[in-house]
């Protein structure tokens, strides 16, 4: 065990050192617009959205794939998990996520988690037919997350995911891998006080290929035609860092009963390799881990002005969570909610739906 610890604590400094090292090359704005696949940076889960991701080091079950792959490991034998997101109310974009962790040994976790952007159907048109009438398609964006993560002390967790990227159209498509990895650390005398930092995204260049890219030429004089293939350009991976931290504040030190009432205030940093920096913080009510009331706010450089502003959130969220009981094996049903301010649009609304058996 001490050998493990001295690898952990290895690559947690590592870690650490990448993460210096790739801050001081990310956030650069001149490369915004130059990655694809930006529905990776799309959290699709309601409970972790309502912190505005700020609860990188505390976020537990499938949820944490997104954020911190190494929370997968505190799953306590199976959670089943589904999300609906209504994306820039206004635009009919719909995400569906779902998925499921299993406890694998005594310390060990396995996740799948599926996430589906849902277009609506788009009318095809074309220079002769701008208005239609050719029928529609309907683009999928499609991600699919396997992960692994462990516990290697009672303070030390780890894990890393592996993941699927489709975007296709009926004629063009894109597909590609990325991989996952984080580091959790949970301390104190009521281990109220933890650390997180996760590198998201890591993986090849991805290309668009397909018929879609080909057209077919006439000679000038008529003579013959040809098919001609358009080559697409490369495209990178929206890679990013996380940091976080969060610190749990119990009302009572009786341990019998200082969980009725918690409050978990929670930061986090992300760091962009084609966009600004975000920096989040979120706070979390919790009663009897049945009821949670949580807020945050996400902030990037310009985000208060409506004239320097570059993203569509304007910084708010907001979200609740009812848990309860209904079993003697301390089994739950929850569901989450939470709201995401816009401007334009009318924000985005995320539904979810969890049963921990």
């Amino acid at each position: 065990m001490k050998k493990q610890h001295k690898i952990l604590a290895g690559l947690l400094t590592a870690g650490m050192l990448t993460g210096v090292s790739f801050t001081a090359t990310a956030g650069n704005e001149d490369r915004a617009g130059q990655a694809g696949a930006t529905e990776l940076l799309i959290n699709p889960w309601a409970r972790s959205a309502g912190w505005a991701g700020a609860n990188t080091a505390a976020v537990r079950g499938l949820e944490a794939q997104f954020l911190n792959v190494a929370g997968t490991a505190f799953t306590r034998k199976t959670e089943l998990l589904f999300c609906r997101t209504n994306w820039l109310v206004g635009t009919d974009i719909n995400i569906n996520a779902f998925g499921l962790t299993q406890r694998v040994g005594e310390t060990g976790a396995i996740g799948l988690a599926v996430m589906s952007m849902d277009f609506g159907d788009i009318p095809i048109t074309t220079v002769d037919l701008p208005e239609g009438g050719l029928g529609t398609y309907s683009p999928q964006y499609t991600n699919i997350g396997l992960s692994y993560a462990k516990g290697f002390s009672e303070s030390i967790y780890g894990g890393i995911t592996v993941k699927a990227i489709s975007e296709a159209l009926p004629d063009v498509a894109a597909r590609g891998i990325a991989l996952d990895a984080g580091i959790q650390y949970v301390t104190g005398k009521y281990e109220h006080v933890k650390f997180g930092i996760s590198l998201k995204n890591v993986g090849p260049r991805m290309r668009f290929t397909g018929d879609g890219l080909s057209f077919r030429g006439v000679s000038p004089n008529n003579n013959y035609s040809m098919t001609l293939e358009q080559r697409s350009a490369d495209f990178e991976l929206p890679s990013l860092i996380n940091i976080g931290g969060s610190y749990d504040l119990y009302f009572s030190k009786d341990t019998m009963s200082m969980k009725n009432h918690r409050i978990t205030f929670a930061g986090n940093f992300t760091s962009n390799s084609f966009g600004k920096d975000q920096y989040k913080v979120g706070v979390e009510y919790a009663w009897r881990s049945m009821l949670m009331v949580r807020a945050g706010y996400d902030y990037e450089d310009g985000i208060t002005e409506d004239d320097t502003r570059t993203t569509v959130f304007t910084g708010p969220v907001a979200g609740v969570t009812v848990e309860l009981p209904f079993s003697s094996k301390k089994s739950t049903f929850a569901v989450d909610y939470s709201y995401r301010a816009t401007n334009p649009f009318n924000g985005v609304h995320s539904f979810g739906a969890r049963i921990n058996l």
